[in-house]
């Protein structure tokens, strides 16, 4: 058993190293779970885990081999999908609140409501919504979600209540994935990461330079001498450019939480600002409506953009071929005598460090994806994610 979860761990992608396994084993040996799976559960996501965004591959590897352990029968996908309910939250009623405001006090048996849904799990073959009897939604039983009992089990769904005594089927870390899409909190700590401090600006030392100051102090026979420094100042420079409407519509929250946190992100010694749609052509737009007239002239960005400055262009990279490749291509603008492609080319040239952030990007070359397939020749590109955000930044900062 422990060895399929050493590998189900790997298959999960979690880098569990060989030292860590035998940390676990000598834990085991030690007797520091006492035999209960849910110690278990916590000493070995302790010792083999080492990011909260691993939490949910940890998770469903320890489910996949010890389910069976935990309780006789499981939760299918079915089940789960008889009770994905969302909009049920939204029609409870105040008498099942004053309900359950009534019978706080309620003593609930856990043991015989544990064994009662065991039985129904095993017998249950149908959905079902309100009654008494069966696993579902918005009734009186003890299993399922929205409904008005106290003290049961809720089965997917989201808390309402919160007078269940045990939840199942729901992944509690999956907001913490590296994989998953990103929200407003992970962008400003990923672009956190675009720092290149500098003292050679021009402005007054302002800020205490501790080390030198005890230095001073000691060699002064103890009389403290205070030395003062130029404040340290972030001398990254940002270009962010982002497509705007068609099949980036399903993509405009995202687009939207990386506008903010990028104009919330004070620290950048420069940012600016410019919409596309589909793909890069002569001119660039001001808004992400893309209307034309309200744009500046691509040639005016390299002018006036040193190549210092660090690119993230934002698209899905889904435009036709003859949007990337044809010199008449940009039906909604001017094309500036040049494809898209050659004007992408010219991005690349001018400046230094350019990547490509793709919400939808399809693994290794897709040949039904041409136009993806193409401009990942050209530039480095990654999945809009925690991991693949943290390595475009990685790659924006190394000095090569």
């Amino acid at each position: 058993m422990f060895n399929k979860f050493f590998y189900t761990l790997k298959e999960k992608g979690l880098k569990v190293t060989l030292t860590e396994w035998l940390t676990l084993q000598d834990a085991l040996n030690q007797n520091l779970c006492h035999s209960s799976l849910t110690e278990f559960y916590y000493v070995a996501r302790m010792i083999l885990v080492k990011s909260e965004t691993e939490f949910d591959k940890f998770d469903m590897a320890f489910e996949e081999c010890f389910k069976a352990v935990q309780k006789d029968t499981e939760i299918t996908k079915e089940m789960l999908k008889w009770l994905d309910k969302p909009e049920m939250t939204e029609i409870l009623h105040e008498e099942a609140r004053d309900h359950l405001n009534k019978t706080e006090d309620i003593q609930v048996n856990e043991e015989d409501v544990k064994q009662k849904f065991n039985d129904r799990l095993r017998d249950q073959d149908s959905e079902h919504n309100g009654g008494s009897y069966w696993i579902g939604t918005m009734g009186k039983t003890s299993f399922g979600n929205t409904g008005g009992n106290i003290g049961g089990i809720r089965v997917g769904g989201s808390t309402g209540y919160q007078s269940a005594f045990e939840v199942i089927g729901a992944r509690k870390y999956r907001d913490f994935r590296d994989d998953r899409v990103l929200d407003n909190r992970q962008f400003q700590q990923a672009l956190r990461k675009l720092r290149q401090f500098s003292t050679k600006l021009d402005i007054p030392k302002t800020e205490l330079d501790i080390n030198s100051t005890i230095d001073k102090t000691c060699n002064n026979g103890g009389y403290l001498q205070i030395v003062m420094e130029k404040p340290r100042k972030n001398a990254v420079k940002l270009l962010l450019l982002m497509d705007s409407g068609g099949t980036m519509i399903p993509y405009t929250t995202l687009l939207s939480e990386l506008f903010q946190s990028v104009h919330k992100s004070n620290h950048y010694k420069d940012v600016k600002t410019y919409f596309f749609h589909n793909c890069i052509y002569s001119h660039l737009y001001k808004t992400p409506e893309c209307e034309n007239g309200d744009w500046v002239e691509t040639e005016w960005v390299f002018k006036n953009l040193d190549s210092d400055y660090k690119v993230i262009i934002v698209g899905d990279a889904a435009m036709a071929p003859e949007e990337l490749y044809s010199k008449t291509g940009n039906y909604r603008g001017p094309n500036g005598g040049l494809s898209g492609m050659e004007w992408i080319t010219l991005m690349k040239s001018h400046f230094k460090k350019i990547v490509w952030m793709n919400p939808k990007m399809a693994p290794g070359a897709a040949p039904w994806r041409e136009a993806e397939t193409a401009i990942k020749e050209m530039l480095p590109m990654y999945k809009l994610s925690v991991d693949g955000l943290n390595k475009a930044m990685q790659k924006l900062m190394v000095n090569k």
